[in-house]
């Protein structure tokens, strides 16, 4: 059996490509496994339920993002950290930061489930509910709140996974996840008729089954990070720390919220409920290949923090590198089915020919420029991973608040006076508008932390361990 520190130990020593391919492998595995969980959802509820469900789902996006920034504030934080503090041989503290996960995802998970379902009648009408589609949110949303704490916990537990050396185990998480979930959901939508409730069952239960598996394994006291006791109180240096690093996808995905909120508001004035419900159909088939670049950046996210903390920088450059060449062909090949197979897409979704018709004019609009967006991606991940927290955070929020939320407020209104396209066109075009504009600074601000990570590049190091 590999010593797990061994383990930790090769991602400063083991060739660049090799261990990309082998953390970055099980990792898109397990995001594209975790695309095609929400899609299955989708798919299901779609044909079994109605075009007007799709739309009641979409309606809980903004919900489903700002609980995923809590989770990614804590998941991507730790990861981040332990990845840096094993590269430092520190792992006493890579330990800690185990015992703080687990406390905060309790924590955070109770309190946010709690709030939500208390609050989520509301919540939903301004998220641009109706009458005809607010019952199929709440039945849905109310069951994924009450499982909130599972989902943090298990999400939480599988970046630690990952970062400790164990990405195979992290992606047969995510994979079981998935298989359970897919198996369950037609036996409770259609066999216990259960509806979108139904759905949402089967991913509660799907991840207590995954959970209880990662804490199996994580009771492993051959593991180099485990459970065990002293390590579960809160260390304000940690939680600090944490906080700091996951700060980035935290805002990222409270932007996104905020973002589709607005998404949702334009459409439902400008183009009614089915609007609605195309963007949740066109979301998530772009949530499919943004999910394999985010597998791409976790395979890189060990790799260059555990670098980057033994300061051997030369294989830094060359891990981001071949990031960038892996995340862009998989972009650019959503740009090509957006493009030209949109019809065959959508209509995994839905038979409902009237959502079909705007699904496509929405997702030829929004995958215009999807090339680039892989490299905006990597860019924000790779500060985030050697914990430059500041420049992934402005990297974050670039596209979402500097530029897609002014597209978002002014450009319906210039469709809807000054052409003989409505509003909804205006919401749809800010989209990739917005991503060619934040990819723009992306490479502006990369291309200036590059030439100083080159000068920090000593001639002699140059050959050593980057090929």
């Amino acid at each position: 059996m590999t010593n797990p520190q061994s383990a930790a130990l090769a991602l400063g020593t083991e060739r660049i490509r090799k261990l990309l391919v082998q953390y970055a492998v099980p990792a898109i595995i397990a995001m594209t496994a975790s695309s095609l969980y929400n899609m299955v959802d989708s798919i299901f509820i779609g044909h079994g339920v109605g075009p007007l469900a799709i739309s009641g789902l979409a309606l809980t996006f903004p919900l489903m993002n700002l609980a995923a920034a809590f989770g990614s504030l804590v998941g991507v934080g730790a990861a981040t950290l332990i990845s840096m503090r094993l590269g430092q041989r520190d792992y006493d503290t890579a330990q800690r930061v185990l015992g703080n996960v687990v406390i905060l995802n309790l924590i955070i998970g109770v309190l946010f489930g709690g709030a939500a379902l208390i609050f989520l009648d509301p919540i939903l009408y301004f998220f641009g509910a109706s009458e005809a589609t607010i019952g199929y949110a709440r039945e849905y949303m109310s069951i994924i709140l009450w499982g909130n704490v599972i989902t943090h916990m298990y999400l939480g537990l599988n970046a630690v996974l990952r970062a400790s050396g164990h990405p195979r185990k992290s992606m047969y998480a995510t994979i079981n996840t998935v298989l359970i979930n897919t198996a369950l959901d037609p036996l409770f939508i259609y066999g216990f008729g259960w509806g979108i409730r139904g759905a949402a069952i089967a991913t509660v239960l799907a991840q207590i089954i995954s959970l209880v598996w990662q804490f199996y394994l994580l009771s492993d006291k051959k593991e180099l990070l485990h459970f065990r006791r002293g390590i579960y109180r809160l260390k304000r240096k940690i939680v600090r720390n944490i906080i700091a690093i996951g700060m980035s996808p935290f805002l990222m995905n409270l932007a996104a919220c905020f973002i589709v909120i607005l998404i949702n508001k334009g459409l439902k004035q400008y183009g009614g409920d089915l609007a609605i419900g195309a963007y949740g159909i066109v979301n998530r088939l772009a949530f499919f290949f943004v999910m394999i670049v985010m597998g791409i950046n976790q395979g890189m996210q060990p790799i260059a923090g555990y670098n980057f903390g033994a300061r051997q920088f030369d294989r830094v450059l060359r891990v981001l590198k071949l990031t960038i060449i892996g995340a862009m062909t998989v972009t650019s090949c959503g740009f090509i089915i957006g493009e030209f197979l949109p019809r065959v897409a959508v209509s995994l979704f839905t038979s409902d020919a009237e959502l079909i018709r705007i699904s496509i004019e929405g997702m030829r609009l929004t995958f215009i420029f999807f090339p680039i967006i892989g490299f905006q991606m990597v860019s924000t991940n790779f500060f985030q991973s050697i914990g430059m927290a500041g420049k992934a955070i402005f990297l974050s929020l670039t596209r979402q608040l500097l530029f897609l939320l002014p597209g978002l407020i002014f450009l319906p209104r210039l469709f809807e006076h000054y052409t003989d396209w409505d509003g909804s066109w205006g919401v749809w075009c800010a989209l990739p508008l917005s991503d060619l504009m934040a990819s723009i600074v992306a490479f502006i601000l990369l291309t200036r932390e590059l030439r100083r990570f080159r000068a920090s590049i000593q001639p002699a190091n140059t050959t050593s361990h980057a090929r």
